[in-house]
């Protein structure tokens, strides 16, 4: 349920660590819009607080990742 809205289907997390923290993981030439825009919506539809992107298709890892912050 999210915003007085149900859903029939659910929620597909590429990685949840400790229950707490949400990992999509992409294999992309650029992080899109769309990709962000789905890493904050599964941010306020779990009421996660942290969550990272990471996208391998980089030549250093620490350059394809991204992280995003629930502040509600």
């Amino acid at each position: 349920m999210y915003d007085g809205i149900i859903f029939n289907k659910s929620l597909d997390l590429d990685l949840l660590v400790d229950n707490k923290i949400i990992v999509e993981i992409k294999t992309v030439e650029q992080i899109n819009a769309v990709s962000q825009a789905q890493i904050i919506r599964h941010l306020k539809l779990t009421d996660k607080k942290l969550s990272f992107l990471i996208n391998f298709n980089v030549p250093l890892i620490r350059n394809g990742i991204k992280r995003f912050v629930n502040t509600k």
